[in-house]
């Protein structure tokens, strides 16, 4: 099951955060002070918030924690630009620039 979850989490990491937020709602709670700073998460950096949640311990994350982290904001971050690049190939884009 926990391999489902982890191939489930990496191809759908907004539904897989929901799913960990509504099962273990402690989880969450014990990662973030408010719940603002998950729903944003969920929002713009549904992998790092992901990985965040679910490397938290008590006492913070340690030094290679956060690699992983920064490994899947930079994933966001990517899936964020490679659709602003796509964006030109959407019909009824302009192909060209209009001045």
């Amino acid at each position: 099951m926990g391999c489902l979850f982890a191939l489930f989490a990496g191809i759908f990491p907004r539904f897989a955060l929901f799913i960990v937020w509504v099962a273990r709602p402690k989880l969450v709670e014990a990662a973030f002070d408010s719940w603002i700073w998950p729903l944003l998460g969920l929002i713009f950096l549904p992998f790092a918030t992901l990985m965040y949640v679910i490397l938290w311990r008590t006492g913070g994350l340690s030094g290679l924690d956060w690699f992983w982290i920064v490994l899947a904001g930079v994933l966001d971050i990517a899936h964020w630009a490679a659709s602003w690049t796509q964006r030109r190939q959407a019909p009824g884009y302009p192909s060209t620039v209009q001045r």
